[in-house]
């Protein structure tokens, strides 16, 4: 019979096939895809029911899809819907089946091998009368497989319309379909994933504009300066992206600073510090200038933001404004190491410049030994101060001020500011010094006055060398009796002022304490010496002005020379007793009374 209508039954079947094939291709979904091929085999291939199998991740086989024709008389298959089966058990069971070219055909005399690991369903219908007649337990099955050879699920069919087990053509024709349905599975499954790609990359695409937004507003309405910096290419350095607050508290426009780096705007002297500030997690405190000439503090911290796969990207610099805190450190530092009266440097900072240019070694003489006890030491905080002193001072409504000669870096004896061990009062050790130290030497006098040459080396030179005339005001204290010690603070204020207009730009003028006075002046010679000890005293001895009176002070001097090798309490002894000696000669009051030298320390 099957014969007889067989030309009819392919054309048919070919037509179906068509029109199943389209619908799995037109299919938006795995679901859809999957439902597609279940009624595709039941509508287009002459089945009752068909149920699809899939693989899941995890290797086992779930039913995700099943379809039944409305007039079929068995037990319907949906209650199999999302069953599971293991792996094993299909494939136990498909090695045990008949094999119909790709298809898998399991006689009812076989359904042992389907076990209870598998979800099945058997119909109630007739029991066969011929060989060929279909058995209920029949089971007709169509792996699927990937281009690649690997399962994607099994099709499932049972009882054809026929009544009959399949033909060669209805075999053929499903052959056909389930290599159809397992390409329509494939891309199925193809879409899903590229959807849910799709899907993972807006979301991130959605974060990431949320980032940079949040970014962008963190970045431009920060409080404090920001600035982003080229790493790579011909742009290093160069400021790319800088915000408001950074435009403002520079006081330039954003597009001069785009055209600008970091480098452009330090201070010259901080250009090394910047230079050497890493870029990972660096911080250095800097000046960069301002549009209108000047300098503001800084505090500049780096980071590297990097992208995970080409690696940093750009620099991230914090720009904070520390001139308050700054202006407060100076007022503390010009404060510890100056006199609050006179604002000339104190006692302290005096023997810190002082030891500075002095060592423990005495020219032409061997090294001193680490161990050797030193006799001189003081208060470790003597020049804490000093490493301010580059960068200026305020006063205490906080104006900037100008700090006295030799106070600063460069500072008068050719060495930068800053605590270090020689700051301790005592020389250093020659270990301690750096390489292009130059000793101190006493100039030499000849018999009767004058100066040898060449002493120091250099040919043709007068032998310089560094000069500490220790100054002692006389008749200060009656200044003090007689008018009261504000009269006396003006007075000191008024010999401070003139003591510093007569020396040479790099010396120091500091107040030791009470009514002395020390001036340290290096790379001179006695004669020279001499000379300053005179402008000093000519300075000093007119009247001044205090208080609508007139009063006048004088000053004995004592010069001494500062060598190395020399503790500083002994330089400045030796200046003492120099003064003293002047003060002795013109009969002054004895070393035991010494009335005219006020005990008032600076404050």
């Amino acid at each position: 019979m099957e014969a007889e209508s067989e030309p009819y039954v392919r054309l048919a079947t070919l037509r179906t096939l068509h029109r199943v094939v389209a619908d799995l291709n037109a299919a938006r979904s795995l679901a859809g895809t999957l439902q597609a091929v279940v009624e595709g085999a039941v509508h287009g291939l002459g089945f009752d029911a068909a149920a699809v199998s899939l693989v899941r991740p995890d290797g086992d086989l779930v039913v995700a899809a099943v379809w039944e024709l409305e007039e079929s008389a068995f037990g319907g298959p949906a209650v199999l819907l999302g069953q599971v089966g293991s792996r094993e058990s299909w494939e136990r069971m498909l090695s045990v089946s008949d094999h119909w070219g790709t298809l898998r055909f399991l006689p009812y005399d076989r359904g042992w091998a389907i076990g209870t690991d598998i979800p099945s369903w058997t119909g109630d219908g007739p029991l066969p009368v011929y060989t060929n007649d279909w058995h209920p337990q029949d089971v007709l099955l169509a792996p699927m497989y990937s281009a690649g050879g690997d399962l994607l699920g099994v099709l499932s069919v049972d009882r054809p319309r026929s009544g009959k087990r399949p033909g060669a053509w209805t075999r053929e024709a499903l052959e056909m379909f389930s290599l159809q349905a397992s390409i329509a599975i494939g891309n199925a499954r193809l879409r899903a994933e590229m959807q849910r790609a799709l899907a993972r990359l807006e979301k991130e695409q959605q974060a990431l504009r949320a980032s940079e937004e949040s970014f962008r507003q963190a970045f431009e309405y920060a409080p404090s300066g920001m600035a982003i910096t080229e790493l790579h290419g011909a742009g290093t350095g160069q400021l790319t992206r800088v915000n408001d607050a950074l435009c403002r508290l520079l006081g330039r426009p954003r597009a001069t600073l785009r055209q600008q780096r970091f480098a452009d705007l330090v201070h010259p002297d901080d250009l090394e510090l910047l230079n050497r500030t890493s870029a990972e997690g660096g911080r250095a405190e800097l000046r960069l200038s301002r549009r209108d000439g000047g300098y503001q503090w800084v505090c500049l911290r780096n980071s590297v933001v990097a992208d995970a796969a080409e690696g940093p990207s750009f620099l991230l610099t914090h720009v904070e404004d520390i001139e308050e805190r700054k202006r407060h450190e100076f007022q503390l530092a010009h404060r510890a190491s100056h006199d609050a009266l006179t604002g000339l440097p104190n006692s302290a900072e005096l023997r810190t410049r002082l030891g500075r240019r002095l060592c423990a070694q005495a020219p032409g003489a061997p090294a001193a030994h680490p161990d050797q006890d030193r006799h001189d030491t003081e208060p470790a905080y003597a020049g804490q101060a000093a490493s301010y002193g580059a960068h200026g001072a305020f006063d205490g409504q906080g104006s900037q001020i100008a700090l006295p000669h030799g106070y600063g870096a460069p500072d008068g004896f050719g060495r930068s500011s800053g605590p270090d061990r020689e700051q301790l009062g005592r020389p250093r050790e020659c270990s301690e010094v750096p390489a292009d130290h130059v000793h101190a030497v006493i100039p030499a006098e000849l018999p009767g006055g004058g100066e040898l040459w060449g002493g120091s080396g250099r040919p043709g030179a007068a032998e310089k060398g560094l000069a500490v005339l220790f100054c002692d005001l006389d008749g200060f204290k009656t200044v003090n009796d007689r008018f009261g010690h504000k009269a006396g603070d003006s007075v000191l204020i008024e010999v401070a002022r003139r003591l510093q207009q007569v020396v040479r730009e790099g010396d120091t003028v500091a107040r030791l304490g009470g009514d002395e006075f020390v001036v340290l002046a290096d790379g001179i010679g006695r004669e020279e010496a001499k000379d300053l000890a005179g402008r000093l005293r000519n300075a000093i001895i007119p009247p001044m002005r205090i208080d609508n009176r007139t009063t006048r002070v004088g000053v004995s001097l004592g010069i001494g020379w500062a060598g190395c090798g020399m503790s500083i309490e002994e330089v400045l002894h030796v200046a003492d007793e120099r003064m003293y000696d002047e003060k002795r000669a013109r009969g002054g009051p004895a070393r035991g009374a010494r009335g005219e030298r006020s005990h008032r320390r600076a404050g």
